[in-house]
């Protein structure tokens, strides 16, 4: 942990990423630039074009090489941006100075007369269109989704363990009826699961049509190249191996519109509002006594009160999500609008898109550890209750109305609205109803504990 960090992410929580910096860091940034140089620079030798041969097989591989980029790699680069390089000034400019990179690291190869196709016919938003693209959908394969996938199967294995544990459910914060804990966890790992699934259909586009997304350049040099046809390939090759696919946009501006971006975006907010939603249902339930957690030897639960177990995880989780989401929603709002044909203000934003991501993965390993620490009290939960039977007057209610009882509703809410209940008031009461012999028998049977519905199948994913 570096204690100088600005950013958490960065500083404590820069052991809980994951492979995050790997695929989203400024590094990778520059990586994936470079490939999308490369690939272009590969696609451009297959086009037949004056005065460019077709690469060997060797050359195909030098140019692979080269994709790998050392520290060494990443600090000329840097340094032909800010500093100047063999004599060149520093360019000021990111994109130009990966260009520049190919052209030092190529000038004593085979590639030395063909160094000009680098960069050909591009502005800079294509090489950066393209490379954001491939590090959200490496963001999203690598890191976010099988996070959120994890998640997803720890609430599932939860939902059936404790399928038929009973528990007081709560609206409005009030006793309502029974239901079971494992129910109501089901209801999130089956809300998470639709939100997986539309991320693992997401595509995320990209443009790479010249400055103002017309090809202009292109047909002024070659007008007889199907250059639309040659971008495609391109994609083709970027996308090998990739389930989060790279599409191109078939109109734009110098700018990608970004709908794509703000699809993902918006698709993360909503399984991160499902796991807040979470996080703030097992706090209550901690907070109750009916969620026990795990306790590790010497931690410090509070600095004075030395008896207590925080719920730091799903406390954690909760800031660090609605850090992301704050993120992911100026997003969404800023980068599908651009001034005319393209103003300079996205530049910025895009840098901090993998900061949302950081957020959320720390998140969600936050949530995944605070599922694994915590145990459901059946014996407290089954005596809260049946420490109120008046959870049962819906289903007294309804049994008279089935049966044709005269103000069904209306005698319950009488009997119990405002006045503290037991099981022998309540039975007393059902006893003096003047009902026939079937309906009596129903109204015996009632047990809060048994007054269940289809829990226990909804929890075990019975929905049939």
């Amino acid at each position: 942990m570096k204690i100088s960090a600005l950013c958490p992410l960065d500083g404590r929580y820069s052991g809980r990423l994951g492979a995050l910096r790997s695929v989203m860091s400024e590094a990778a940034f520059t990586a994936s630039r470079v490939r999308v140089e490369c690939a272009w620079f590969e696609i451009l030798s297959q086009l037949k074009l004056p005065r460019f041969s077709p690469l060997s097989l060797a050359e195909r591989r030098l140019l692979e090489e080269i994709k790998n980029l050392s520290d060494a790699d990443l600090e000329t680069i840097r340094a032909l941006e800010f500093d100047g390089v063999d004599g060149l000034p520093p360019t000021k400019h990111d994109v130009k100075a990966v260009e520049y990179f190919l052209h030092l690291k190529l000038k004593k190869t085979s590639l030395k007369d063909r160094l000009q196709w680098f960069h050909f016919a591009l502005t800079s938003e294509d090489v950066n269109s393209a490379s954001y693209a491939m590090l959200l959908s490496d963001g999203l394969e690598q890191v976010l989704l099988p996070a959120l996938q994890q998640l997803e199967r720890a609430l599932s294995q939860l939902a059936r363990r404790e399928a038929r544990s009973v528990l007081l459910a709560r609206t409005h914060g009030q006793p309502a009826v029974p239901t079971t804990f494992g129910k109501e966890i089901r209801v999130y790992a089956q809300r998470l699961k639709r939100q997986i699934e539309e991320l693992q259909t997401r595509n995320l586009s990209f443009k790479f049509g010249g400055a103002v997304g017309n090809f202009n350049a292109h047909y002024a040099a070659f007008a007889q190249v199907k250059w639309p046809r040659a971008v495609h390939k391109m994609a083709a090759l970027l996308n090998r191996g990739r389930k989060i696919k790279l599409v191109l946009s078939p109109v734009s501006t110098q700018v990608d519109p970004r709908d794509t971006y703000a699809e993902l975006f918006d698709n993360l907010r909503r399984a991160d509002v499902i796991l807040l939603d979470l996080c703030r249902d097992m706090w209550q339930y901690i907070s109750a006594g009916l969620v026990r957690q795990k306790t590790a030897a010497g931690e410090v639960g509070s600095s004075t009160m030395p008896q207590k177990v925080n719920p730091i995880d799903f406390e954690n989780a909760e800031g660090n999500l609605q850090l992301a989401d704050a993120l992911f929603e100026l997003f969404s709002r800023k980068l599908p609008v651009s001034r005319l044909q393209r103003d300079l203000s996205d530049s910025t934003v895009l840098r901090n898109m993998s900061v949302a991501f950081g957020y959320a993965a720390v998140a969600y390993g936050s949530v995944l550890k605070g599922l694994g620490k915590i145990s459901f009290d059946r014996a407290a939960a089954r005596e809260e209750l049946n420490a109120h039977p008046e959870v049962l007057a819906e289903a007294v209610q309804t049994i008279l109305r089935a049966a044709g009882y005269p103000h069904a509703y209306e005698t319950l809410r009488d009997f119990t609205r405002g006045r503290h209940m037991t099981a022998e008031l309540l039975r007393e009461f059902t006893e003096g109803l003047a009902v026939d012999g079937q309906t009596r028998s129903k109204l015996r049977a009632l047990t809060p504990e048994k007054y269940l519905g289809r829990a226990c199948e909804l929890a075990e994913e019975k929905y049939d």
